[in-house]
């Protein structure tokens, strides 16, 4: 058992161990975990979290790298969770700490995490929501999360992210990508990296016509911009956050930002009353009830719904 109260008093103190202490009881889902959260819980909401994501090779561990430069140039502490695939014997993240940030390991204002997936489809660990928190009250003015960028479903970081960046590169069919893969419903902004290669302007085109196409927005609402860069050389960055800001005032001016943070709360509630309803239904497995209930609807004397109900009345009941 560890000192909770400890353990947070240092990492606001921006002491790097127990940061990562946290972030490991939250990982292992430990016991302690509650109590880490709501220790936690007022010591969050000032920071600004911003999700990157996009087919692998488009350059996001290179264009987190550059922003955390850009935003350490103006004073700001950066975390980074930098989700990687999982090791399917460890579990643990194949990548480990990114090497492309390499050169902001030693830097005591930035702190980098890798997470792995464990199987959570969307692109993130399914820890993120948590350990976004526990980088929130460690001080981090500004949270990068990156998804492990696996295909076509890293979708869920529009409801972890205050704003979420699209990166596409020329060259790699991005424009059909962007099209099915559902990235014109979550980009905030859209980032074109490697654009020195050829067809760069193409693909700035291409995505601005199908955002033209697929758009339904209100005279006032937010209009994605498209930003071209060259992450490897650090050229457009900081035209990259100058969206990002530009993004999180019109979000304060309309109020987008605390619905957003409300949605997202609201979700990771959701998610641990399902999570702890579905572990009481499994430990029922073998039980007289449940196997009650699946005798009848086998029999055909119960249909399966009915079924349902009673048994989440059953574990769902006071005392069960």
């Amino acid at each position: 058992m560890v000192d909770v109260s400890e353990l947070v008093a240092q990492a606001r103190e921006g002491r790097p161990r127990a940061v990562a202490r946290l972030i490991s009881l939250v990982e292992g889902a430990s016991p302690q975990l509650r109590e880490v959260m709501a220790a936690l819980a007022p010591l969050t909401g000032g920071a600004y979290v911003v999700g990157l994501t996009g087919s692998p090779g488009v350059g996001k561990s290179t264009s987190t790298s550059a922003l955390v430069t850009a935003y350490r140039r103006a004073g700001r502490r950066v975390g980074v969770l930098a989700v990687d695939p999982s090791s399917p014997f460890s579990g643990g993240a194949l990548l480990g700490d990114r090497v492309r940030m390499s050169e902001h390991a030693s830097d005591p204002g930035v702190y980098i995490r890798s997470m792995a997936t464990r199987g959570h489809l969307g692109g993130l660990a399914w820890a993120a929501p948590q350990a976004i928190r526990v980088l929130d009250a460690a001080g981090c003015e500004v949270i990068l999360v990156e998804t492990v960028g696996v295909g076509q479903s890293e979708v869920e970081i529009a409801s972890q992210a205050d704003t979420s960046v699209v990166l596409l590169a020329p060259g790699m069919g991005d424009g059909i990508q962007a099209a099915k893969a559902g990235i014109l419903e979550i980009g905030d902004v859209y980032v074109v990296n490697k654009a020195d290669r050829d067809g760069a302007d193409a693909t700035a085109r291409e995505l601005n016509h199908m955002l033209g196409l697929g758009e339904s927005r209100a005279p006032g609402d937010w209009r994605p911009p498209i930003v071209k860069t060259g992450a490897a050389r650090g050229e457009g960055t900081d035209e990259v956050v100058q969206a990002l800001e530009k993004h999180r005032a019109w979000m304060e001016e309309h109020g987008a930002l605390s619905t957003r943070r409300t949605r997202r709360a609201a979700r990771e509630v959701e998610t641990i009353a399902v999570t702890s309803l579905r572990e009481r239904i499994a430990d029922l497995r073998g039980d007289v009830r449940l196997d009650a209930l699946a005798g009848r609807v086998a029999a055909g004397a119960l249909d399966p719904y009915t079924a349902a109900d009673e048994l989440v009345a059953g574990v769902t009941a006071p005392g069960a």
